[in-house]
């Protein structure tokens, strides 16, 4: 057989290599391998002397590919993708094909799965399921899942989306809090209740404002009320009667249904795509991962909230 080895670069040198091509950046490709920009320029440098091309321009503003960089870029790529691919097959058929390993936000996991997981595992006994919660996006994880749950526009690098979902934000509070404070309460009135804010470091949660613009209300409310970074927190603030909160459908249909909060009106946030779904890359679906898509689907999907608040 032919002696790869004479002919093949330092192989070492091409993981950074494509990182850097395709992020163009050395210093983005530092943080993604979690090495030191020094670290990447070398190993590039050294990759160049080996093959005795220029593959970067680099000047003051970046760095860029040159015509031999793409070209090179394209098979490393390519061959990367291919041996990654097939290594994971590998790594499926090793272990066992009935651990599946669900990603999820902090949130969800909290409020949606946990009520709802009992069903999966009534249903498919034979499935070892692991959940996995985050608050980082799944395109910043590095932790590896067979299938996640997150809000849409969240980054996601290149994880593959299944489908998405609908939701739907509306305010809620405990039904005391609304007995002593909301029952015969308008939207023109909100502001008399002491309002809950969730305010994350990202804001890629929905705010009173946004919610207030969107169902038409002439007046906005700004951070008066009780500020939280956590949604947690602040949901179970809602649940002691500290204040009005804005629920998502999913997260609090649970609490909804068993009594612990009630709406406030029927005005709504309607979001048709709310929650993706996804897989790990571009890798095949097991078989236990590819039931889990299918409950993930019932459960997100055919889910129909109810639209009546408690009425005076």
């Amino acid at each position: 057989m032919e002696n790869l080895r004479r002919k093949l670069p330092p192989l070492s040198s091409l993981i950074p290599f494509e990182a850097a091509a395709r992020l163009q950046s050395f210093s983005r490709a530092a943080d993604e391998l979690h090495l030191t920009q020094t670290a990447i320029s070398r190993q590039i440098r050294s990759l160049e002397e080996n093959l005795g091309v220029q593959l970067f321009d680099r000047k003051s503003r970046g760095v860029f590919l040159t015509d031999a960089g793409e070209s090179y870029r394209q098979t490393v790529a390519a061959a990367l993708r291919d041996i990654a691919q097939r290594t994971e097959e590998l790594r499926q058929h090793q272990s066992s094909a009935r651990v599946v390993v669900l990603s999820s936000q902090l949130v969800e996991a909290f409020y949606l799965f946990m009520p709802a997981l009992a069903g999966f595992h009534q249903k498919h006994p034979q499935i070892e399921l692991r959940l996995h919660s985050t608050l980082a996006a799944i395109g910043d994880e590095r932790e590896r899942f067979d299938v996640a749950v997150q809000t849409l526009g969240r980054a996601s690098a290149d994880h593959v989306l299944l489908f998405s979902a609908p939701d739907e934000v509306f305010p809620v509070c405990s039904p005391a809090y609304f007995d002593s404070i909301c029952r015969r309460l308008t939207l023109e009135e909100l502001p008399n209740c002491r309002l809950l804010h969730y305010e994350p470091s990202r804001q890629d949660f929905v705010g009173w404002d946004q919610w207030l613009e969107y169902v038409g209300a002439p007046f906005r409310v700004g951070r008066k009320g009780m500020g939280f970074n956590s949604f947690p927190v602040m949901m179970q603030a809602a649940l002691e009667g500290h204040g009005v909160a804005l629920g998502w459908g999913m997260t609090t249909r649970q609490m909804l249904e068993d009594g612990r909060l009630v709406r406030l009106f029927d005005k709504r946030l309607a979001m048709t795509d709310a929650l993706g779904v996804y897989k790990w890359h571009a890798n095949p679906l097991s078989p236990a991962a590819g039931l889990l898509v299918q409950w993930l689907q019932q459960l997100l999907l055919e889910f129909k909230p109810g639209v009546e608040s408690v009425s005076a």
